[in-house]
C-alpha cells in the first residue's frame, strides 16, 4: 500500500532522538463472515482493518503510536510521537540501514487472487443447519458461522529488514443445541485454518454439524459430574487446551523476565513429568497459528519448550529476547496494527508417547475422561487453572461407563505436569478456531497433544461421591 522509501522515512524518523532500534508495521486486512441462526441468515459483513503503527524500542521501554490515516503527514505524526520515548530516556543512536525485500516461504494454501461468490457461504451453513437437524429429532436450535479473513502485512525494521506476507485465515463453526423439554445439551464443533474456502470440500459442513449434534445429545442425557479428587485422562487434540492455558502462556517471555512466572530461572530444570515435552511451532503448513513471518517480520520457527521433563526456553519476541540475551523465537505478534507486539503462543501441543488409549483406559481405576474443554483460565503467577469439560466421561475400572455434564477442572499446571503418567501414540492438532486472549489482544492459535492421563487432579462437580 505504501512505497518502500515511505517505509524506509518512517523509521528513520521513528529513531530521530534515539533508540535501540525501531520498526514500523502495516496491515489492510479484509474480513467476510455469514452467520446463520433459526434456519436463516442472521447477519452478513465485510469489514476492512487499515493502519499502520510505529515502535521504537529503548531499553525495556517502548514508544508506540498508530494512525488509521495513511496521508503524509499523519504518518509523520505518528513517527514522531513514537519516537518521543527516546526524550527522556536516551540510548545510544542504532544504525538505521537500507532497506531489503526479503522473501519468505509460504505456509499457506491459498490463491492470492481467489474470489469466492457469497452463495457459497450461505451454501456452507444451510448445508450444516440441515444436516444437524437430520441427526436427531431432540435438536431444537443449529448456530453456525463461516468467516474469511485475508490479512496483508508489510513490516520494516531498522536493521533493514523489509518482509510482506498475506495471511489467509478461514473458520466455520457449528453449535448445536438439543433439549429433552426437561434438560439441554449443546455440542461445539469449529474447523478451518490458513487455507480457503476450498477446505470445506473435504473437511465439509455435514461432518462438523454430525459432530456437534452427537456431542449436543451426549451432554443432553449426561449425569452430573461427580466431585472430588480423582485420575484424569484428557482427550487427544482438543485437550491442548489445557496444554495452552496450564503451561504454555508461563513460557511466554515477558513473564518470565519480569519474575512473576512459576518458570522464571528454571531453564535446564525439571518442571514435569520426564514423558512430557511441549512443542510450539509457527512453522505447520496451514494451521491457525502459523505464520510465515511473526508480526515483527521474523520467520515462524520451531522451538522445545520442554523436553522430558526438562524445561528448554521460552517463547521470545524481539524487545524481551533482547533484553534476555538470546535471539527471538518468532513469536513476536499482535492482534492489529494499532498493538504493539508481545511474545505469544503459535500451535503449541505435545507429540506422541508410547502408551496406548486402549492401555491408559485400562490402567485407569476411576477418573474423568475429558475428551474436549469448554473453555479455562489461569492465573500465570501461580499456575492455578480451572477447565470447564465440553465433553466428559466417567471411568469405573478401566471402563468408560457415562457421559457427565458440568464437570470442571481445577488444578496447578507444573503440579498436573509433574503428575502425567502416561502419553498416548495419538497426538494430533485440534482443527478447530482457537483464540487466545493476553494483554486485550487476541489472536488465532493452534492447540494440540495426544491421549494423556493424570495420576491425580480435583474435579468440580455437582454430584458427591
Amino acid at each position: 500500500m505504501l512505497d518502500e522509501s515511505v517505509f524506509a522515512e518512517l523509521v528513520g524518523r521513528a529513531l530521530r532522538r534515539g533508540g535501540d532500534f525501531a520498526d514500523v508495521f502495516c496491515e489492510h486486512r479484509r474480513t467476510l463472515s455469514y452467520r446463520l441462526q433459526d434456519g436463516r441468515i442472521h447477519d452478513a459483513s465485510y469489514g476492512v482493518t487499515l493502519g499502520v503503527g510505529v515502535r521504537v524500542v529503548v531499553g525495556e521501554s517502548a514508544g508506540y503510536a498508530y494512525s488509521d490515516d495513511l496521508g503524509d503527514d499523519a504518518l509523520k505524526a505518528t513517527a514522531d510521537a513514537a519516537s518521543l520515548i527516546a526524550r527522556s530516556a536516551p540510548a545510544g543512536q542504532a544504525g538505521c540501514s537500507a532497506l531489503r525485500a526479503e522473501g519468505v516461504a509460504s505456509l499457506y494454501h491459498r490463491d492470492p487472487a481467489e474470489s469466492v461468490n457469497p452463495e457459497r457461504y450461505v451454501a456452507l451453513l444451510d448445508r450444516a443447519d440441515a444436516t444437524a437437524r437430520r441427526c436427531d429429532s431432540r435438536v431444537v436450535a443449529v448456530n453456525a458461522q463461516v468467516v474469511d479473513d485475508v490479512q496483508d502485512v508489510w513490516i520494516a525494521t531498522s536493521e533493514g529488514r523489509f518482509v510482506f506476507d498475506r495471511r489467509p485465515l478461514v473458520t466455520l463453526g457449528v453449535q448445536v443445541v438439543a433439549s429433552d423439554k426437561k434438560e439441554r445439551g449443546s455440542g461445539y464443533v469449529g474447523d478451518g485454518g490458513r487455507t480457503s474456502i476450498d477446505y470445506f470440500d473435504r473437511e465439509t459442513p455435514e461432518a462438523l454439524a454430525s459432530e456437534a449434534a452427537r456431542i449436543a445429545t451426549v451432554n443432553l442425557i449426561a449425569s452430573p459430574a461427580p466431585a472430588g479428587e480423582m485420575e484424569m485422562i484428557v482427550g487427544a487434540g482438543g485437550g491442548g487446551v489445557l496444554l495452552h492455558e496450564a503451561v504454555g502462556h508461563g513460557l511466554e517471555s515477558d513473564f518470565n523476565r519480569r519474575g512473576t512466572s512459576l518458570y522464571s530461572g528454571r531453564v535446564g530444570e525439571p518442571v514435569a513429568s520426564d514423558l512430557v515435552t511441549i512443542y510450539d511451532d509457527g512453522n505447520l503448513e496451514q494451521e491457525r497459528g502459523s505464520l510465515n513471518v511473526d508480526d515483527e517480520g521474523v520467520p515462524g520457527q520451531h522451538k522445545v519448550l520442554v523436553e522430558n521433563g526438562v524445561l528448554r526456553g521460552y517463547m521470545q519476541d524481539r524487545l524481551n529476547a533482547r533484553l534476555m540475551g538470546v535471539e527471538s523465537t518468532g513469536s513476536g505478534r499482535r492482534q492489529s496494527f494499532r498493538f504493539a507486539p508481545q511474545p505469544r503462543m503459535c500451535n503449541t501441543y505435545m507429540p506422541d508417547g508410547e502408551s496406548c488409549f486402549e492401555e491408559i483406559l485400562a490402567s485407569t481405576r476411576r477418573g474423568i475422561y475429558a475428551k474436549s474443554f469448554a473453555g479455562g483460565q489461569v492465573e500465570i503467577s501461580k499456575g492455578d487453572f480451572v477447565f470447564m469439560v465440553g465433553e466428559g466421561y466417567l471411568v469405573e475400572n478401566g471402563r468408560i461407563t457415562a457421559p457427565v455434564r458440568n464437570a470442571t477442572i481445577i488444578g496447578n499446571g507444573p503440579d498436573a505436569m509433574r503428575k502425567v503418567v502416561a502419553v498416548g501414540s495419538d497426538s494430533r492438532l485440534a482443527r478447530r478456531h482457537y483464540t487466545c486472549g493476553k494483554g486485550g489482544q487476541y489472536v488465532p492459535v493452534g492447540v494440540g497433544m495426544p491421549t494423556v492421563k493424570i495420576s491425580s487432579i480435583t474435579v468440580g462437580g455437582t454430584q458427591h461421591g
